[in-house]
């Protein structure tokens, strides 16, 4: 009696559990949120790279399809048109004038030029640099070559200029829309000088095609470039933009520990994180591990942003002609997804 007992017991119970697991089964699974991130595929970019390798993005629930550029101002332009979601590139004229216009708005950090840490490079040609031109002080009379007017570029040799007191018209500027221009440029002598980050440049002395005069850091530290996505994400897709902000945050804290160390003389070290890390760095950027190290800058492990520096740079740009002169960063500069932004003007 009993074992009948016990045996219709157990037959109950498997029933229960075949039934139980059909149900499951017919479920519908979570499709994950499908999001589009554009970006250049600079060493300043890892930590959407770590994100997507690590599976952090996966973590939140997203499915990550990537749209590379060869300027800052497409990455821009494609948040603002809808063709992707966020954004992560240094700050534009083009990309201030969208913005004051409501269509985009910044929500974290993306590198900043902080002193020790090199990433952005003056570059003079070899023919520049054998005449003399061996410093950023003598840049007056030379020519620089930059993707557009309105550029990082643009912002970083006029912050330049201001440091060290020379008339911006001493030095003759030339639009040559794309990154490998600028680099073909440089290399047939065609410019004195050219600005890019730190991977590329060293590669380029390394080769013998051109050479290191000095570092932005060493003379104009700031904030170089942000997260950031569409008003209407913020408006109507907060969940996701904080999913995303979650997962790129984790990122830039495993980036931080693996590049962002420095020895007791300040000198900066690289060891097992770094080791682990540079993989998958090397796989988007295509980029050496020996300029992966040389170069790479300084991003903040939480991605707080350096709120003053973007005022500056809007008055700098709206003072040149290149922002309209009623655009306000406190109208897009969204503090509210990330804590502990620094610089933070009081009015």
């Amino acid at each position: 009696m009993q074992k009948s007992r016990r045996r219709c017991l157990s037959a109950t119970l498997l029933t229960l559990g075949l039934s139980l697991g059909l149900w499951a089964t017919a479920l519908p699974v979570q499709a994950a949120e499908k999001i589009t991130i554009s970006a250049l595929t600079f060493v300043s970019s890892s930590p959407l790279f770590i994100a997507q390798d690590r599976g952090y993005y996966a973590d939140e629930g997203l499915e990550v399809e990537f749209k590379f550029f060869r300027a800052a101002q497409p990455v821009a332009v494609s948040i603002a048109s809808g063709d992707a979601d966020f954004g992560v590139t240094a700050f534009t004229g083009g990309f201030y004038n969208l913005a004051g216009k409501g269509a985009l708005k910044v929500i974290g950090a993306q590198s900043r030029e902080e002193p020790g840490y090199n990433f952005s490079a003056y570059i003079a040609s070899n023919q520049a640099y054998d005449a003399g031109f061996d410093s950023p002080e003598k840049f007056p009379g030379k020519s620089l070559g930059m993707t557009q007017k309105g550029s990082s570029f643009h912002l970083m040799i006029g912050m330049l200029a201001e440091k060290l007191g020379i008339d911006l018209d001493e030095i003759q500027l030339k639009s040559l829309e794309k990154v490998p221009n600028m680099i073909g440029a440089i290399k047939s002598g065609q410019v004195d000088s050219i600005i890019l980050p730190a991977h590329i440049a060293t590669k380029l002395e390394r080769d013998g095609s051109a050479r290191i005069i000095g570092w932005v850091q060493q003379y104009t530290p700031y904030q170089l470039g942000g997260l950031f996505t569409s008003t209407r994400n913020v408006e109507e897709r907060r969940d996701v933009v904080e999913r995303f902000v979650r997962a790129y945050q984790r990122a830039a804290a495993d980036y931080a520990a693996a590049f962002m160390q420095v020895d007791a003389s300040g000198e900066r070290v690289f060891g097992e994180k770094a080791e682990a890390l540079i993989p998958i760095i090397e796989k988007y950027t295509k980029t050496k591990p020996a300029s992966i190290k040389a170069g790479a800058p300084f991003i903040d492990p939480q991605g707080r942003l350096k709120v003053q520096s973007i005022h500056d740079q809007v008055a700098w740009m709206q003072a040149q002609g290149l922002v309209a002169k009623d655009v306000d960063p406190a109208g897009f500069v969204d503090l509210s997804f990330i804590e502990g932004h620094l610089d933070v003007p009081t009015n």
